[in-house]
């Protein structure tokens, strides 16, 4: 099984969405047996909170329910876990590769699965109202099934 950690600042807004979107993805898929997925944080400021109500509602308005997440800082054994880091920003890209010491061969960015190559980062919705959220949603939706081909390959080409 592979081990997929979604890694944004604290863990309250993006990455607890993109775990959600992941999830029901991977089981739209039929791929629930083939990965399991987390979410944390480069800070550990809002460790033990659930993800943000904007997150939570653009979650729950696409069917996924994200509300018994709860916030944790990256740690080090990290590196050791999980397969794939996907960072949702070049700020948590170079906190997982620098501050952590996680091996640069595991850590991606989300928008490098984007169909429509834009941005490097996801943006941040913290602050910026709802439809920030439901841009966040569009983007992580958008960016997944990529990602998913990208960390299962060997499984789509029959290498279970």
């Amino acid at each position: 099984m592979k081990q997929v950690l979604f890694v944004c600042l604290g863990n309250i807004c993006r990455s607890p969405l993109a775990q959600g979107v992941f999830e029901k993805r991977v089981r739209e898929m039929g791929l629930e047996q083939e990965f399991g997925a987390d979410s944390a944080g480069t800070s550990g400021w809002h460790e033990g909170e659930p993800p943000h109500g904007g997150s939570r509602k653009v979650a729950k308005a696409n069917g996924i329910d994200i509300s018994r997440q709860r916030s944790r800082p990256v740690s080090t054994s990290d590196n050791q876990q999980f397969d794939f880091l996907v960072a949702m920003d070049r700020s948590n890209y170079n906190s997982l590769t620098n501050e952590f010491g996680i091996d640069e061969n595991k850590v991606v960015l989300m928008r490098s699965f984007e169909s429509k190559q834009g941005s490097e980062s996801v943006p941040d919705p913290w602050g910026r109202g709802e439809a920030a959220f439901q841009e966040v949603f569009d983007i992580l939706d958008d960016c997944m099934t990529g990602f998913i081909h990208y960390a299962g390959s060997s499984i789509y080409l029959g290498e279970k």
